[in-house]
């Protein structure tokens, strides 16, 4: 017979070392659902519709955008700009190349908030609507990386 202590009793025949698989069990049994084994909806419920309809919206026609020279980037004479919400990031950047007049072999990086480049196909109401400062999309831009 196995020791009570032992790892084998889990395994023994007799009533005392049964008791755990079973309280094993009954645990198990209350465990939620896998998604696999739930129920597959065929409709979403009427909420759910309404929720989605609006879901990815900005709500608003133009964005403000503020820029933030760094390092030996020149200072433009107007910080601020109103583009359309509905333009990707690359308009942002093609307007800061345009006024700050870089040659073509030349590169300006861009960041939001001093923090992370977006890529340039990212739309800028969506990076508004989740990065804004005070109502405007700040993106710092320097002639040479400037940030990791």
């Amino acid at each position: 017979m196995a020791n009570p202590q032992s790892p084998g009793a889990l395994l023994s025949d007799s009533p005392k070392a049964a008791t755990p698989i079973a309280e094993d069990e009954e645990q198990a049994a209350e465990l939620p659902m896998t998604m696999a084994a739930s129920v597959v909806l065929t409709s979403l419920p009427k909420d759910a519709h309404k929720a989605l309809e609006g879901a990815g919206e900005v709500g608003i026609d133009k964005v403000t955008v503020r820029f933030r020279a760094v390092g030996s980037a020149p200072q433009l004479r107007q910080p601020v700009a109103k583009v359309s919400a509905s333009n990707s990031f690359e308009t942002v950047v093609r307007f800061l190349r345009r006024k700050l007049g870089v040659k073509d072999h030349e590169s300006v990086f861009c960041y939001v908030n001093s923090v992370f480049a977006p890529g340039l196909d990212e739309g800028l109401g969506n990076l508004w609507r989740c990065f804004k400062t005070k109502e405007e999309l700040v993106v710092a831009y320097a002639i040479q990386p400037a940030f990791g």
